[in-house]
């Protein structure tokens, strides 16, 4: 039986290609002071790095010639993990948290269901009010908007309308984005 390769063995290895790796006869080389060495065969390019105990990376391989820098790149890989990882962190998923609610809510129940859109908005996620209709309340939906248009009002200092209220069926929904605030960072 004969088995077939995937061809994939050679994206497999994640980074910039080095020393050998590099398919170009010629190469634009930067020394570790970042001072340039002028274009080099890859071969002499590869030696100059092996004096200097270090290795050749391709850092711009879409250049013509590609440009190479002489430094160590066990230390480079690690130096581009860190910047992935502190870029990831910085990043924030925006969700959109629902709260529901009925036409016949009482008051208590209506102020929690609120404090719960607040904290969604303060948290940086959209909060989607849902006003949910049962058999024939569908029929005063006047009394859904009244209510929307009250939680709006009330949660207009933590959010601003991004989806105006509209009707889906038995539902009326509304989505609330947080503002914007830049916070000293």
């Amino acid at each position: 039986m004969v088995q077939r390769s995937r061809g994939n063995e050679k994206n497999s290895r994640s980074g910039p290609k080095a020393n050998m790796d590099i398919s170009a006869a010629h190469v634009r080389v930067i020394d570790e002071d970042g001072t340039q060495l002028g274009e080099l065969s890859l071969e002499a390019a590869v030696v100059a790095a092996e004096e200097r105990d270090l290795d050749l990376v391709e850092v711009s391989p879409n250049s013509d010639p590609p440009v190479c820098k002489i430094m160590d790149l066990g230390r480079y890989k690690y130096i581009q993990q860190k910047k992935a990882q502190e870029a990831k962190k910085k990043q924030k998923v925006v969700e959109v948290k629902e709260v529901k609610l009925r036409i016949k809510i009482e008051e208590h129940d209506y102020q929690i269901k609120k404090k719960h859109a607040e904290r969604f908005l303060n948290d940086g996620n959209k909060a989607k009010i849902t006003i949910m209709f049962r058999g024939r309340e569908v029929t005063h939906s006047q009394l859904g908007r009244k209510l929307i248009d009250r939680m709006i009002e009330e949660l207009d200092e933590f959010g601003v309308v991004e989806q105006e209220p509209n009707l889906e069926g038995r539902n009326m929904t509304v989505v609330i984005g947080p503002k914007v605030s830049k916070k000293g960072s």
